[in-house]
């Protein structure tokens, strides 16, 4: 089964040194244990730029869909790992072992169809 890890967090580019080892050191057991396909992190929401072509609708909008500055804690997606987990207790756990690492919140959601 394939899982998204979402980082959450009210900055981007904001980890220590501390806690980039540890991702590192996580990152690194995740490829060891066969559960890495791919991780990142996001550019801040004021980044985004999202497009309408639906119907040849040609729109382009500046800006996030869900705008930061409305959530009272300012939270945002700044980063992500797409892991491989046996099943969704062992997703669980590595979601688990991934907020502590980054010493961030986290949100695990199961990739459909994979």
């Amino acid at each position: 089964m394939k899982f998204l890890i979402s980082v959450i967090d009210t900055a981007t580019n904001t980890g220590s040194r501390d806690e980039i080892e540890a991702i590192d050191e996580f990152n690194d057991s995740l490829m060891a244990n066969g559960h890495w396909i791919f991780a990142g992190g996001l550019g801040a929401p004021s980044t985004a730029t999202r497009f309408d072509n639906r119907d040849g609708a040609g729109l382009t909008i500046d800006g996030p869909l869900h705008d930061p500055t409305t959530n009272a804690n300012h939270e945002y997606v700044s980063g992500f790992w797409l892991i491989e987990a046996p099943d969704a207790a062992s997703a669980h756990e590595l979601a688990r072992r991934g907020s502590r690492a980054c010493n961030r919140k986290v949100e695990l959601r199961p990739l459909l169809g994979g």
